[in-house]
Protein backbone atom coordinates (compact mmCIF):
# COMPACT_ATOMS: atom_id res chain seq x y z
CA UNK A 1 0.00 0.00 0.00
CA UNK A 2 3.12 2.37 0.49
CA UNK A 3 4.30 2.10 -2.39
CA UNK A 4 0.81 4.28 -4.31
CA UNK A 5 1.14 6.40 -1.63
CA UNK A 6 4.65 7.08 -2.70
CA UNK A 7 3.90 7.23 -6.46
CA UNK A 8 0.98 9.69 -5.56
CA UNK A 9 3.38 11.87 -3.76
CA UNK A 10 6.39 11.94 -6.39
CA UNK A 11 3.60 12.81 -9.30
CA UNK A 12 2.06 15.72 -6.88
CA UNK A 13 5.68 17.06 -6.54
CA UNK A 14 6.63 16.55 -10.43
CA UNK A 15 3.49 18.74 -11.02
CA UNK A 16 4.15 21.27 -8.73
CA UNK A 17 7.72 21.69 -10.03
CA UNK A 18 5.78 21.56 -13.98
CA UNK A 19 3.36 24.27 -13.09
CA UNK A 20 6.81 26.20 -11.54
CA UNK A 21 8.16 25.68 -14.41
CA UNK A 22 5.71 26.88 -16.85
CA UNK A 23 4.90 29.65 -14.67
CA UNK A 24 8.79 30.79 -14.92
CA UNK A 25 9.00 30.50 -18.46
CA UNK A 26 5.51 32.66 -19.12
CA UNK A 27 6.55 35.15 -16.90
CA UNK A 28 9.83 35.18 -18.45
CA UNK A 29 8.30 35.66 -21.69
CA UNK A 30 6.07 38.41 -20.57
CA UNK A 31 8.58 40.59 -18.05
CA UNK A 32 12.09 39.68 -19.75
CA UNK A 33 13.15 43.00 -22.05
CA UNK A 34 12.10 42.65 -25.58
CA UNK A 35 12.52 44.06 -28.98
CA UNK A 36 9.71 43.94 -31.80
CA UNK A 37 11.12 45.40 -35.15
CA UNK A 38 8.40 45.50 -37.81
CA UNK A 39 9.61 47.17 -40.97
CA UNK A 40 8.23 48.25 -44.03
CA UNK A 41 6.50 45.54 -46.65
CA UNK A 42 6.21 48.52 -49.11
CA UNK A 43 8.16 50.68 -51.31
CA UNK A 44 9.64 54.04 -50.17
CA UNK A 45 7.15 56.62 -50.51
CA UNK A 46 8.11 59.60 -53.08
CA UNK A 47 8.17 63.26 -51.84
CA UNK A 48 4.99 64.69 -51.47
CA UNK A 49 4.24 68.47 -52.65
CA UNK A 50 0.66 68.98 -51.10
CA UNK A 51 -1.96 72.43 -51.88
CA UNK A 52 -1.37 74.90 -49.16
CA UNK A 53 -3.90 74.50 -46.63
CA UNK A 54 -4.52 72.07 -43.50
CA UNK A 55 -4.08 68.49 -44.76
CA UNK A 56 -4.55 66.19 -41.78
CA UNK A 57 -6.16 66.11 -38.09
CA UNK A 58 -3.91 63.71 -35.91
CA UNK A 59 -4.37 62.18 -32.07
CA UNK A 60 -0.24 62.22 -31.74
CA UNK A 61 2.61 64.97 -32.89
CA UNK A 62 4.16 64.47 -35.85
CA UNK A 63 7.77 64.82 -36.90
CA UNK A 64 8.36 65.38 -40.58
CA UNK A 65 11.28 63.30 -42.26
CA UNK A 66 12.58 63.26 -45.59
CA UNK A 67 9.06 64.81 -46.79
CA UNK A 68 7.98 61.41 -46.85
CA UNK A 69 6.98 60.32 -43.75
CA UNK A 70 5.17 60.88 -40.37
CA UNK A 71 7.25 59.76 -37.51
CA UNK A 72 5.19 59.33 -34.18
CA UNK A 73 6.36 58.61 -30.55
CA UNK A 74 4.57 55.70 -28.16
CA UNK A 75 5.48 55.40 -24.37
CA UNK A 76 7.71 52.49 -25.60
CA UNK A 77 7.36 52.39 -29.53
CA UNK A 78 8.38 54.69 -32.59
CA UNK A 79 7.16 54.13 -35.28
CA UNK A 80 5.92 56.11 -39.08
CA UNK A 81 2.84 56.19 -41.34
CA UNK A 82 2.33 57.78 -44.87
CA UNK A 83 2.24 59.78 -47.56
CA UNK A 84 3.22 63.22 -44.90
CA UNK A 85 -0.36 64.69 -46.15
CA UNK A 86 -2.32 61.95 -45.09
CA UNK A 87 -5.57 63.32 -43.47
CA UNK A 88 -5.36 61.04 -40.50
CA UNK A 89 -2.88 58.52 -39.04
CA UNK A 90 -3.17 55.09 -40.58
CA UNK A 91 -1.54 51.75 -39.96
CA UNK A 92 2.50 52.24 -39.16
CA UNK A 93 4.66 52.06 -42.15
CA UNK A 94 6.94 50.73 -40.20
CA UNK A 95 7.53 50.14 -36.21
CA UNK A 96 10.34 50.12 -33.81
CA UNK A 97 9.38 48.60 -29.90
CA UNK A 98 10.94 48.24 -26.86
CA UNK A 99 10.10 46.85 -23.49
CA UNK A 100 10.18 47.70 -20.71
CA UNK A 101 12.57 50.51 -21.23
CA UNK A 102 10.62 54.21 -22.24
CA UNK A 103 11.00 55.84 -24.93
CA UNK A 104 12.89 59.11 -24.18
CA UNK A 105 13.07 61.36 -27.39
CA UNK A 106 12.94 61.33 -30.76
CA UNK A 107 15.36 63.17 -33.29
CA UNK A 108 15.72 62.66 -37.84
CA UNK A 109 18.28 63.69 -39.75
CA UNK A 110 17.85 62.44 -43.54
CA UNK A 111 16.59 59.52 -43.41
CA UNK A 112 17.86 58.74 -40.28
CA UNK A 113 15.35 58.37 -36.92
CA UNK A 114 17.48 58.03 -33.65
CA UNK A 115 15.37 56.97 -30.72
CA UNK A 116 16.70 57.39 -27.24
CA UNK A 117 15.20 54.75 -24.67
CA UNK A 118 15.30 55.78 -20.38
CA UNK A 119 18.01 52.65 -19.87
CA UNK A 120 20.39 54.96 -22.08
CA UNK A 121 20.30 52.86 -25.19
CA UNK A 122 20.45 54.83 -28.46
CA UNK A 123 18.29 53.32 -31.55
CA UNK A 124 19.08 54.78 -34.61
CA UNK A 125 16.61 53.83 -37.24
CA UNK A 126 16.67 53.45 -41.55
CA UNK A 127 13.18 55.56 -42.20
CA UNK A 128 13.00 54.01 -45.28
CA UNK A 129 12.74 50.71 -44.30
CA UNK A 130 12.35 50.60 -40.11
CA UNK A 131 14.91 48.45 -39.59
CA UNK A 132 17.28 48.90 -36.93
CA UNK A 133 20.63 50.78 -38.96
CA UNK A 134 22.48 50.83 -35.76
CA UNK A 135 22.68 50.31 -31.56
CA UNK A 136 24.93 52.20 -29.09
CA UNK A 137 25.07 52.70 -25.06
CA UNK A 138 23.89 56.51 -24.53
CA UNK A 139 24.24 58.26 -20.86
CA UNK A 140 20.53 57.57 -19.41
CA UNK A 141 18.27 60.61 -19.61
CA UNK A 142 17.54 61.33 -15.89
CA UNK A 143 14.12 61.45 -14.69
CA UNK A 144 11.42 63.70 -17.15
CA UNK A 145 7.49 64.61 -17.14
CA UNK A 146 5.47 62.17 -18.26
CA UNK A 147 4.66 63.06 -21.74
CA UNK A 148 1.00 63.93 -22.53
CA UNK A 149 -1.00 61.62 -24.99
CA UNK A 150 0.25 63.45 -28.15
CA UNK A 151 4.32 62.61 -27.25
CA UNK A 152 4.88 66.47 -28.39
CA UNK A 153 7.85 66.89 -26.29
CA UNK A 154 9.26 63.28 -27.08
CA UNK A 155 9.76 64.55 -30.91
CA UNK A 156 9.18 68.23 -30.94
CA UNK A 157 11.58 69.30 -28.38
CA UNK A 158 13.86 66.06 -26.59
CA UNK A 159 15.61 66.86 -23.93
CA UNK A 160 19.30 66.20 -24.15
CA UNK A 161 19.03 65.43 -27.76
CA UNK A 162 20.58 66.97 -30.97
CA UNK A 163 22.31 66.90 -34.72
CA UNK A 164 25.39 69.00 -35.44
CA UNK A 165 26.25 69.75 -38.87
CA UNK A 166 30.43 69.72 -39.18
CA UNK A 167 32.66 71.73 -41.99
CA UNK A 168 34.28 68.08 -42.71
CA UNK A 169 30.71 66.62 -44.01
CA UNK A 170 30.19 64.66 -40.72
CA UNK A 171 26.82 64.41 -38.89
CA UNK A 172 27.58 63.67 -34.97
CA UNK A 173 24.40 63.09 -32.50
CA UNK A 174 24.77 65.22 -29.20
CA UNK A 175 23.51 62.90 -26.35
CA UNK A 176 23.25 64.47 -22.94
CA UNK A 177 22.50 62.37 -19.89
CA UNK A 178 23.19 62.00 -15.95
CA UNK A 179 26.61 62.87 -15.51
CA UNK A 180 28.12 62.16 -19.17
CA UNK A 181 27.79 64.67 -22.67
CA UNK A 182 29.03 62.35 -25.94
CA UNK A 183 29.11 62.80 -29.74
CA UNK A 184 28.10 60.12 -31.96
CA UNK A 185 28.78 59.73 -35.77
CA UNK A 186 25.20 59.99 -37.04
CA UNK A 187 26.01 57.09 -39.57
CA UNK A 188 27.15 54.32 -37.57
CA UNK A 189 26.60 55.17 -33.90
CA UNK A 190 30.46 55.21 -33.11
CA UNK A 191 31.57 56.95 -29.88
CA UNK A 192 33.38 60.02 -31.01
CA UNK A 193 33.80 61.78 -27.75
CA UNK A 194 32.60 61.33 -24.09
CA UNK A 195 32.78 64.33 -21.27
CA UNK A 196 31.96 62.87 -18.09
CA UNK A 197 30.75 65.49 -14.80
CA UNK A 198 29.72 65.28 -11.47
CA UNK A 199 25.34 64.35 -12.22
CA UNK A 200 23.53 67.74 -12.63
CA UNK A 201 26.55 69.78 -13.62
CA UNK A 202 27.14 69.80 -17.59
CA UNK A 203 24.55 69.64 -19.76
CA UNK A 204 24.22 70.21 -23.85
CA UNK A 205 20.86 72.67 -24.44
CA UNK A 206 21.77 72.52 -27.98
CA UNK A 207 23.67 72.78 -31.49
CA UNK A 208 25.21 75.44 -33.65
CA UNK A 209 24.83 76.01 -37.30
CA UNK A 210 28.60 76.24 -37.11
CA UNK A 211 28.69 73.00 -36.02
CA UNK A 212 29.17 73.01 -32.20
CA UNK A 213 27.60 71.81 -29.03
CA UNK A 214 26.12 74.49 -27.17
CA UNK A 215 26.08 73.75 -23.17
CA UNK A 216 25.37 74.85 -19.77
CA UNK A 217 28.22 74.30 -16.97
CA UNK A 218 27.62 74.62 -12.98
CA UNK A 219 30.30 72.38 -11.93
CA UNK A 220 32.51 75.33 -10.03
CA UNK A 221 30.88 78.56 -8.88
CA UNK A 222 28.26 80.31 -11.33
CA UNK A 223 27.11 78.63 -14.88
CA UNK A 224 28.65 79.19 -17.46
CA UNK A 225 27.41 78.69 -21.26
CA UNK A 226 30.15 76.40 -23.17
CA UNK A 227 30.73 75.74 -27.08
CA UNK A 228 32.38 72.32 -28.19
CA UNK A 229 33.69 70.93 -30.91
CA UNK A 230 31.92 68.55 -32.26
CA UNK A 231 33.61 65.99 -33.46
CA UNK A 232 35.98 65.66 -30.73
CA UNK A 233 33.85 67.02 -27.76
CA UNK A 234 37.34 69.81 -26.30
CA UNK A 235 35.73 72.81 -25.36
CA UNK A 236 36.99 76.17 -27.65
CA UNK A 237 34.96 78.66 -25.47
CA UNK A 238 33.38 79.49 -22.64
CA UNK A 239 31.62 82.26 -21.91
CA UNK A 240 29.25 84.11 -19.45
CA UNK A 241 27.59 87.15 -20.32
CA UNK A 242 27.86 90.61 -18.89
CA UNK A 243 25.68 90.99 -15.37
CA UNK A 244 24.12 87.91 -15.81
CA UNK A 245 23.05 85.85 -12.15
CA UNK A 246 24.61 82.84 -10.84
CA UNK A 247 21.78 80.93 -12.62
CA UNK A 248 20.28 81.46 -15.33
CA UNK A 249 18.02 80.00 -18.50
CA UNK A 250 20.00 79.61 -21.86
CA UNK A 251 17.25 78.88 -24.77
CA UNK A 252 18.78 78.06 -27.96
CA UNK A 253 16.58 80.08 -31.22
CA UNK A 254 16.93 80.41 -34.64
CA UNK A 255 17.72 76.49 -34.64
CA UNK A 256 17.06 74.42 -37.95
CA UNK A 257 14.88 71.83 -36.24
CA UNK A 258 14.22 71.49 -32.17
CA UNK A 259 17.40 72.00 -30.92
CA UNK A 260 20.08 71.62 -33.85
CA UNK A 261 21.53 74.23 -35.81
CA UNK A 262 20.82 76.74 -34.03
CA UNK A 263 22.25 80.52 -34.60
CA UNK A 264 21.74 82.31 -31.44
CA UNK A 265 20.02 82.45 -28.00
CA UNK A 266 18.44 83.89 -24.88
CA UNK A 267 19.88 84.03 -21.70
CA UNK A 268 16.77 85.01 -18.52
CA UNK A 269 17.35 85.14 -15.30
CA UNK A 270 15.66 87.23 -12.62
CA UNK A 271 13.90 90.05 -13.86
CA UNK A 272 13.27 91.22 -17.18
CA UNK A 273 12.87 89.20 -20.58
CA UNK A 274 16.41 88.00 -21.09
CA UNK A 275 18.91 89.22 -24.06
CA UNK A 276 19.83 87.83 -27.02
CA UNK A 277 23.27 86.73 -28.10
CA UNK A 278 23.96 85.74 -32.04
CA UNK A 279 25.99 82.69 -31.90
CA UNK A 280 29.08 81.30 -35.00
CA UNK A 281 32.46 80.81 -33.76
CA UNK A 282 34.22 82.32 -30.60
CA UNK A 283 32.39 84.46 -28.12
CA UNK A 284 28.71 84.87 -28.92
CA UNK A 285 27.63 88.63 -29.91
CA UNK A 286 24.73 91.00 -28.55
CA UNK A 287 21.79 91.17 -30.32
CA UNK A 288 19.25 93.78 -28.83
CA UNK A 289 16.73 92.79 -31.59
CA UNK A 290 16.20 89.09 -29.69
CA UNK A 291 15.38 90.79 -26.39
CA UNK A 292 11.75 90.27 -26.69
CA UNK A 293 10.98 86.82 -25.35
CA UNK A 294 8.46 86.46 -28.27
CA UNK A 295 10.72 86.66 -30.99
CA UNK A 296 11.49 84.60 -34.07
CA UNK A 297 15.61 84.38 -35.95
CA UNK A 298 16.27 84.14 -39.16
CA UNK A 299 19.68 84.40 -40.59
CA UNK A 300 20.61 87.66 -39.04
CA UNK A 301 17.17 88.83 -38.80
CA UNK A 302 14.69 89.19 -35.66
CA UNK A 303 10.77 88.93 -36.09
CA UNK A 304 8.46 89.93 -32.98
CA UNK A 305 5.26 90.69 -32.22
CA UNK A 306 3.81 93.55 -29.97
CA UNK A 307 1.14 95.28 -29.17
CA UNK A 308 -0.67 93.81 -32.61
CA UNK A 309 1.89 94.57 -34.56
CA UNK A 310 4.89 92.20 -36.52
CA UNK A 311 7.69 94.00 -36.61
CA UNK A 312 11.28 92.57 -38.61
CA UNK A 313 14.69 94.48 -37.05
CA UNK A 314 17.83 93.73 -37.39
CA UNK A 315 19.34 91.20 -34.54
CA UNK A 316 22.63 93.36 -34.29
CA UNK A 317 21.72 96.42 -34.01
CA UNK A 318 17.69 96.58 -33.31
CA UNK A 319 16.75 98.89 -35.96
CA UNK A 320 13.92 98.43 -37.86
CA UNK A 321 13.28 97.01 -41.08
CA UNK A 322 9.61 96.35 -41.94
CA UNK A 323 6.31 96.30 -39.93
CA UNK A 324 3.18 95.13 -40.12
CA UNK A 325 0.29 96.55 -38.51
CA UNK A 326 -2.56 95.39 -40.62
CA UNK A 327 -3.17 91.38 -39.03
CA UNK A 328 -4.28 92.61 -35.23
CA UNK A 329 -3.50 90.53 -32.19
CA UNK A 330 -1.16 87.81 -33.37
CA UNK A 331 0.60 85.52 -31.42
CA UNK A 332 3.86 83.62 -33.27
CA UNK A 333 4.23 79.58 -32.63
CA UNK A 334 6.59 78.32 -34.56
CA UNK A 335 9.89 79.63 -36.80
CA UNK A 336 11.74 77.58 -39.81
CA UNK A 337 14.33 79.01 -42.47
CA UNK A 338 12.54 81.08 -44.56
CA UNK A 339 9.34 81.29 -42.94
CA UNK A 340 7.32 82.95 -39.74
CA UNK A 341 3.84 81.55 -38.06
CA UNK A 342 1.76 83.85 -36.72
CA UNK A 343 -1.63 82.44 -35.15
CA UNK A 344 -4.53 85.47 -35.11
CA UNK A 345 -7.61 85.67 -32.86
CA UNK A 346 -9.58 84.12 -35.51
CA UNK A 347 -7.36 81.09 -35.37
CA UNK A 348 -6.01 81.99 -39.30
CA UNK A 349 -2.43 80.28 -39.80
CA UNK A 350 -0.40 83.19 -41.36
CA UNK A 351 3.05 82.90 -42.76
CA UNK A 352 5.34 85.92 -43.54
CA UNK A 353 8.88 86.00 -45.18
CA UNK A 354 11.29 86.82 -42.09
CA UNK A 355 13.55 89.20 -45.03
CA UNK A 356 10.78 91.51 -46.26
CA UNK A 357 7.16 90.58 -44.08
CA UNK A 358 5.40 89.83 -47.09
CA UNK A 359 2.46 87.46 -46.57
CA UNK A 360 3.49 83.61 -48.08
CA UNK A 361 0.33 82.00 -47.17
CA UNK A 362 -2.81 82.52 -44.88
CA UNK A 363 -5.22 80.14 -43.81
CA UNK A 364 -8.03 78.77 -41.69
CA UNK A 365 -6.49 76.85 -39.42
CA UNK A 366 -9.69 74.60 -38.52
CA UNK A 367 -10.80 71.36 -40.00
CA UNK A 368 -14.61 69.96 -40.23
CA UNK A 369 -17.04 70.88 -37.68
CA UNK A 370 -14.48 71.72 -34.83
CA UNK A 371 -14.81 75.29 -34.44
CA UNK A 372 -11.91 78.01 -33.35
CA UNK A 373 -12.96 77.83 -29.89
CA UNK A 374 -9.44 76.88 -28.57
CA UNK A 375 -5.76 78.02 -27.70
CA UNK A 376 -2.60 77.01 -29.15
CA UNK A 377 -0.35 74.32 -27.92
CA UNK A 378 3.29 73.07 -28.43
CA UNK A 379 3.69 73.60 -32.59
CA UNK A 380 6.46 72.28 -35.21
CA UNK A 381 7.37 73.70 -38.25
CA UNK A 382 9.63 72.06 -41.23
CA UNK A 383 9.84 72.02 -44.80
CA UNK A 384 6.22 74.36 -45.17
CA UNK A 385 4.56 72.06 -42.70
CA UNK A 386 3.36 73.28 -39.77
CA UNK A 387 1.62 71.00 -36.61
CA UNK A 388 -0.14 72.63 -33.88
CA UNK A 389 -1.84 71.04 -30.88
CA UNK A 390 -5.58 72.29 -30.26
CA UNK A 391 -6.29 72.56 -26.59
CA UNK A 392 -9.28 73.98 -24.67
CA UNK A 393 -9.70 77.78 -23.97
CA UNK A 394 -9.68 77.42 -20.17
CA UNK A 395 -7.01 74.46 -19.71
CA UNK A 396 -3.72 75.05 -17.48
CA UNK A 397 -1.50 72.86 -17.13
CA UNK A 398 -2.20 70.61 -14.28
CA UNK A 399 -5.37 69.42 -16.36
CA UNK A 400 -5.06 65.96 -16.95
CA UNK A 401 -5.19 64.92 -20.94
CA UNK A 402 -9.47 64.98 -21.25
CA UNK A 403 -9.63 68.16 -19.81
CA UNK A 404 -6.60 69.18 -21.63
CA UNK A 405 -7.09 68.81 -25.12
CA UNK A 406 -9.97 70.21 -27.66
CA UNK A 407 -10.66 66.58 -29.33
CA UNK A 408 -9.32 63.00 -29.37
CA UNK A 409 -7.15 64.08 -32.30
CA UNK A 410 -5.55 67.48 -31.07
CA UNK A 411 -2.66 67.75 -33.32
CA UNK A 412 -3.61 69.73 -36.72
CA UNK A 413 -1.12 69.81 -40.10
CA UNK A 414 -1.05 72.10 -42.15
CA UNK A 415 1.03 73.11 -45.19
CA UNK A 416 1.99 77.01 -45.90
Amino acid sequence: MGFPKRRRVVAAVVAALLGVGAVVVVGYRVLAPAEVQTVARAGYPSAVTPAVGVVGRLPAAPLIVDDRLRVYAAARQVYADQPADRRHRVSPYWSYRRWPARLSGVVADGTTVVSRWSDGKLVALDARTGRVAWRADGPEPGVQPKPRRTHATTVWDPSGLSVARIPTGRTVLVVAGVGELGGYDLVDGHRLWRADQERGCLGAAGTTAAGEVLGLAACDGPETVEFRDAATGAVRTRWRPPDAPDRFVLTPIGCREGRSGCQGLRISGGEGNGRGWLVGTGAPVAAPGLDGVDTALDGERAVGTSAGVVTGRSARTGAELWRRADLGPVRLIAAEPGRVHLLTEGRDLVTLDPATGAERSRIALTIGHDGIGWQPGRAYATGGYVAVERVRERAVPEDDDQAYFLVAEPVLLAVT
